[in-house]
Parts: structure tokens; C-alpha cells; sequence
């Protein structure tokens, strides 16, 4: 039996760490979900999860996982049959994909190498050449956290209207909300989709999606069935709370969901994009200075597209990444992420979303590197003293 002290550090892309403060505000009785203190608490709450959208649209709360959110966001707007083009940007494209081809939706990719993020070049190529006006939406993944990867949200804007069409711009944010800058209506977003469980510091089973006017119009000449997930249904302004939720409200999680966005709201959220920013450029320090003899490096090519949120690090062949996520969870309570899809015994993934800080990484990053050592695995030198010279640089500079 192996006992493990102190705190897990939980590395992974999600769930993430929840803070204590999150977790204190479930703890307590639960309340009358029709009454009159509920329904003001969860209206509030629909009203302030709008500006970490950045928009002024109608958020809507699911008890569910991101995955949950994904077929909301498709039952809402588009019917069996329609045609969507999907920018293939890692496992996570091809997931909500197949969810849409299981509701009858017909998907067209555009393939990508797993190391780029979305070229818009590409995507206005596509809809130029689509006349007759066959695709109902482009889906889009922010940041895809198998490959590490953030696209351009306004590049993909700029295509679509660019082409002169009228495709839904629809986008998985559950991997960048609150963590990299996203403004929903600035941006032409016509759904966003979000999670609990990563940058948002809540525990997973809330998922969010965020319609834009033009979204709600389109769906309702949708012909896909749904009850549970109808945007109709659950609007605010439905006179009875439980509306909102399609029966009873996932109370708890609301509770969490509340303290969470306190949080965020006494940090700032450009305080919270520059704090991501710091971890991952040193998280990446330390990974350019162990790539060093060639044994491993970034995914993501394209410095600007690297993820504020997750960073993954492709091995040579013959470098288990599954054993040195082993010992690391083993020997050193610490979590990390494995690869996923194509990166599948190729990679390992570091998180460093939501409650994260610096001595946090830190001693994620000290962890990987006597890891290394453990298993024998070569790697560069220094890994450690960039990333805290990485880190010095920022804080002294802020």
C-alpha cells in the first residue's frame, strides 16, 4: 500500500485543484429549490457568469460535463442533415465531431498536422467555395487540450466573414475560459461553449452555453429533438426558477460555481490571464532547456499558439511517458496528464489551470525532472533554473 502525505499536486487538464474556499461553500444543507432565496441566488448567478464570456447574451447552466454542453449547443441550433466544417485541431475536434455525426449532423474536416493551430486561410477557402451556402456552422476548439494548442478565435471570424457567410461561429472554450482572453461578442461568437472543472475552479458537472441573438434565431427553425437541453426553456426570464435548470437545479454546484467567480472577480481576469501566462511560459522554459539533446520537445510549433492552460511535451521513441507519469503520481503525489488520440504513449501533458500558483509548478517541474533521473530518461540541464529565472523575469517586470 503506498501512503502518500501532503497535498496532491493535480497537474492534470482537468478536473483541476478546487480551492478551499469553493469547496466550503458546498458545505451546507441544501436549500428550497423553488423558493424565493434559490431562485434570486441562481438568477444572479446566470447574470454574473456573463462577463467571464465577455458578453451580453443569455449563458445557460446545464448539470452536466462539457460534453453535455456540446450537445447543447448542437441540438439548439442545427438540424439532422445540416452540414458544419470542422477545423481539426487535436482529439477534441474530432469528439464534439462525432457527437454531432450521432445527432445526424454531417461533418466536413479540415486536417491538420496536430501541431498548428486553425489556419483561417483554410477555412475561408472552404466556405468561398460553398456557394450554396451548405454549411450551417464552423466548431472550433479555443484551446484543445491533447495537443496544447490555442487558434485564433478572431483569425476564423475574420475568414468567415471574409467568404461572405452566414456560417454559426460555435467554439469550444472549456479548456481556455478564464484562463486566456476570450471576448464572445467582440470576437463574432455565435456559441460558446463552456465547463466547471478547469479554470473555473469548480468541481466537474456544470456546463455552460453562451447564444448570441443570431444563434437563438437560427435555432428556432431547428428541427433537432431536444427537451432537456432547449434554450427555450431555460431562459431567465421564464417566471418559474426551476425553468431554468429543466427541474431541480444542481444546487451545490451552484454554490461552488458562486465562490468561484468571487474569486475570479477579486483577481481580475486580466490579472488571471497574465497569472496563466507567467506559469505556462515557465513550464515551457524548463521544457526548451530538457529538449535540449533531443529526447523530447513542445508539441505546439507556433510560439504564439501555445496553451496558457496546458503544455504537452512529445518523447523520442523508446521514452515511456506512462512510467513517468507513474512515479510521478507513485513516489511524488503528483498528476499529470497523458497523451491522448495520436500523441497516445508519445507525450506527456502538464496542466497549469485555474487555483494553480508558482510553487506549484515549481515543484511539478522538480518532480518531472527527478523523474527523469529516476527512470534514467536523458534530458537537458537547467530545466529548473530557467524556469525560475522565467519566472523572476515576469514578477520583476509586472
Amino acid at each position: 500500500m503506498t501512503v502518500r502525505r501532503g497535498r496532491n499536486f493535480l497537474q492534470s487538464p482537468g478536473p483541476t485543484n478546487i480551492p478551499d474556499r469553493v469547496l466550503n461553500a458546498m458545505h451546507q444543507p441544501a436549500w428550497e429549490y423553488s423558493g424565493p432565496d434559490f431562485v434570486a441566488f441562481a438568477r444572479q448567478c446566470l447574470h454574473d457568469i456573463r462577463p467571464i464570456f465577455r458578453t451580453e447574451a443569455e449563458v445557460f447552466i446545464y448539470a452536466a460535463n462539457g460534453h453535455g454542453a456540446w450537445e447543447a449547443a448542437l441540438a439548439n441550433t442545427l438540424s439532422p442533415g445540416d452540414r458544419v466544417l470542422v477545423p481539426e485541431t487535436g482529439l477534441f475536434s474530432f469528439a464534439w465531431s462525432a457527437m454531432a455525426e450521432a445527432l445526424g449532423i454531417v461533418i466536413d474536416y479540415l486536417e491538420s498536422d496536430w501541431r498548428h493551430g486553425i489556419d483561417p486561410n483554410q477555412v475561408e477557402e472552404r466556405l468561398r467555395a460553398d456557394s450554396a451556402g451548405s454549411y450551417k456552422a464552423v466548431l472550433m476548439i479555443h484551446t484543445d487540450t491533447a495537443t496544447g494548442i490555442t487558434s485564433d478565435i478572431q483569425a476564423v471570424r475574420r475568414a468567415i466573414d471574409a467568404a461572405g457567410h452566414d456560417a454559426l461561429l460555435m467554439v469550444d472554450v472549456i479548456a481556455s475560459l478564464a484562463c486566456t482572453d476570450f471576448r464572445m461578442d467582440d470576437w463574432g461568437v455565435d456559441v460558446a461553449v463552456g465547463g466547471s472543472q478547469k479554470d473555473l475552479m469548480c468541481p466537474p458537472g456544470l456546463g455552460f452555453t453562451a447564444a448570441s441573438e443570431k444563434a437563438r434565431r437560427v435555432g428556432e427553425t431547428s428541427t433537432m429533438p431536444r427537451n432537456y437541453w432547449d434554450w427555450s426553456g431555460r431562459t431567465v426570464s421564464q417566471p418559474e426558477g426551476y425553468r431554468w435548470f429543466c427541474g431541480t437545479a444542481p444546487e451545490h454546484l451552484i454554490f461552488a460555481l458562486r465562490e468561484a467567480m468571487d474569486m475570479l472577480d477579486e483577481e481580475g481576469l486580466e490579472a488571471a490571464f497574465a497569472r496563466h501566462r507567467r506559469l505556462a511560459d515557465c513550464t515551457r522554459a524548463a521544457v526548451e532547456a530538457w529538449s535540449a539533446v533531443g529526447t523530447m520537445e513542445l508539441n505546439a510549433l507556433v510560439p504564439a499558439e501555445r496553451s496558457e492552460s496546458i503544455t504537452t511535451i512529445r518523447v523520442a521513441e523508446g521514452i515511456d511517458p506512462i512510467a513517468l507519469q507513474t512515479v510521478l503520481r507513485d513516489r511524488f503525489n503528483v498528476s499529470l496528464g497523458f497523451g491522448l488520440g495520436q500523441l497516445q504513449g508519445k507525450s506527456f501533458r502538464i496542466g497549469h489551470m485555474g487555483d494553480v500558483n508558482e510553487p506549484m509548478i515549481l515543484g511539478t517541474l522538480a518532480s518531472v525532472e527527478a523523474g527523469f533521473r529516476i527512470l534514467g530518461i536523458p534530458h537537458g540541464e537547467g530545466g529548473m533554473a530557467a524556469a525560475v529565472a522565467s519566472l523572476a523575469a515576469a514578477h520583476k517586470n509586472a
